[in-house]
C-alpha cells in the first residue's frame, strides 16, 4: 500500500512541477502578494475591549473612567486587582488595553501635581493598538480640559505612560506578515488538492487510475501528500521572508509552529479534496476552492477582528481552520507561544481535518461507484 501511495504522490508532484504555468502560480503570486500586503495592508478599528486596574477608587478616577465607559469605541470587560491580572488579561487576549490608574492619582491632582495614568496595550495588533491609543489620548485630553477649567490649572493635570506588550514599537508588519503566511499557505494547499482529481478527469487519465490495484483511500492519500509538501515549502518560504526581509521577530519554537502548520494543512487539504471529489473540470474546482477561500479569509480575523462580528457569525468562525492557525502563527512569532499553550488552537483544527478528510473519502467513493 505504501509503495502505491508514494508512486501516486510522486506522479502528482511531477504533474504539478513539470507544468511551467503551475510552477509560476505556486511561487510567483504568493511572494508578490506577501510583499504587497506586507507593505500596503492597513486596518480600521471599531471595538476596543479594555480592562481597568484602578488603584485609587476616588472621585477623580471615577470621573476619568466614566468618560471611557461612555465612549462608543470602548467596552469595559474586566476590573483587575493586581499586576499579575494585568499580564494575564493581555496575554490571553481578553483585553486590548488595560487602563491603570496610579494609587496616588487623586492625591497628586488635589496637590496640583500631574496624576499618573498608564495604558498597557496589546502590541500584537499594532494598528489596532495605535488607534486605541489615539482614542484614549482624546478622552484624557477631554478630562484634562474639564479638570483644568474646574480647578484653574494652566497645564494638563494628567500624564500618560504608554507601553505595548509583544510589539513595543507597534510595527504593523509584525502583525500583518504572519497572517499573510497563513493566508498564502491556505491558498496553495487548497488549490493543489482541489485541482488534482479534476485535472485527471480532464486529461482522461482518471479511468486508468481506477483500473489499477489502488483503493480509493490509497488515491486520497496519494493526492494529499503533494499538498502537504508544497504547502509546507510555501509556508517555510514565507516564514523566512517574514524574519529576514521584514524583520518580524521569531520568539517561539519551530516545533510549535510546524505542528500547527501540519494540522492546518491537513484540514485545508481535506476541504480541497472534498471540492476535488465534487468537481468534473478544473474550472469547477477553481470556483469551488474560491467559494470556500473568500469567506474563510473574511471570517478568520485576518482583516477585521472577530469580536466586531455579529454573534451568529462569530459562531460560524469556529468552523474555519484559518481562524486557529492565525492565532498559532502570531503567537509563536510575537509571544513565544509554546505547543502546550497552543493546544486550544490545535485540537479544533485536528477535528476539522478528521471530519473533512472523512467526508472527502465518502464523496470520493460515491463518485467512483
Amino acid at each position: 500500500m505504501l509503495r502505491r501511495v508514494l508512486a501516486l504522490a510522486i506522479k502528482e508532484l511531477l504533474a504539478v512541477l513539470k507544468d511551467p504555468k503551475s510552477r509560476l502560480v505556486l511561487v510567483g503570486p504568493p511572494i508578490f502578494q506577501l510583499l504587497i500586503f506586507g507593505y500596503g495592508a492597513t486596518y480600521d478599528l471599531n471595538h476596543v475591549p479594555f480592562a481597568v486596574y484602578d488603584e485609587d477608587p476616588s472621585q477623580p478616577s471615577r470621573e476619568l473612567l466614566a468618560r471611557f465607559e461612555g465612549a462608543p469605541a470602548f467596552q469595559e470587560v474586566a476590573r483587575l486587582r493586581s499586576d499579575a491580572e494585568v499580564a494575564r488579561a493581555i496575554d490571553r487576549g481578553q483585553a486590548l488595553m488595560v487602563l491603570h490608574i496610579d494609587r496616588r492619582f487623586s492625591r497628586d491632582l488635589l496637590r496640583g501635581m500631574p496624576g499618573r495614568v498608564q495604558f498597557i496595550l496589546d502590541g500584537r495588533n499594532s494598528n489596532t493598538a495605535l488607534l486605541a491609543m489615539g482614542y484614549a489620548n482624546t478622552i484624557v485630553a477631554d478630562f484634562d480640559s474639564w479638570w483644568a477649567s474646574r480647578h484653574g490649572w494652566g497645564k494638563p493635570p494628567v500624564t500618560l505612560d504608554i507601553r505595548a506588550r509583544f510589539n513595543e514599537n507597534l510595527e504593523s508588519r509584525w502583525f500583518i506578515v504572519p497572517g499573510i503566511a497563513a493566508l498564502l499557505t491556505e491558498v496553495v494547499g487548497l488549490l493543489v488538492t482541489a485541482l488534482s482529481v479534476a485535472r485527471e478527469r480532464e486529461a482522461g487519465t482518471f479511468d486508468q487510475l481506477l483500473i489499477t490495484p489502488m483503493r480509493p483511500i490509497d488515491i486520497l492519500l496519494g493526492k494529499s501528500i503533494p499538498g502537504i509538501l508544497i504547502g509546507s515549502l510555501e509556508a517555510t518560504l514565507t516564514f523566512v521572508v517574514a524574519v529576514f526581509w521584514f524583520g518580524v521577530p521569531f520568539q517561539g519554537g519551530l516545533a510549535a509552529l510546524y505542528l500547527g502548520l501540519f494540522v492546518f494543512l491537513l484540514s485545508v487539504i481535506g476541504i480541497g479534496l472534498m471540492v476535488s471529489a465534487l468537481s468534473v473540470t478544473q474550472q469547477q474546482a477553481l470556483l469551488g476552492a474560491f467559494l470556500f477561500l473568500v469567506p474563510s479569509v473574511i471570517l478568520s480575523g485576518f482583516a477585521t477582528p472577530i469580536a466586531n462580528m455579529p454573534a451568529l457569525v462569530q459562531r460560524v468562525t469556529y468552523l474555519n481552520p484559518m481562524r486557529y492557525f492565525l492565532v498559532v502563527a502570531r503567537s509563536v512569532f510575537l509571544e513565544g507561544g509554546s505547543a502546550r499553550s497552543l493546544i486550544p488552537q490545535y485540537w479544533p483544527m485536528a477535528t476539522i481535518a478528521v471530519v473533512s478528510l472523512a467526508l472527502a473519502g465518502w464523496l470520493f467513493r460515491r463518485r467512483l461507484y
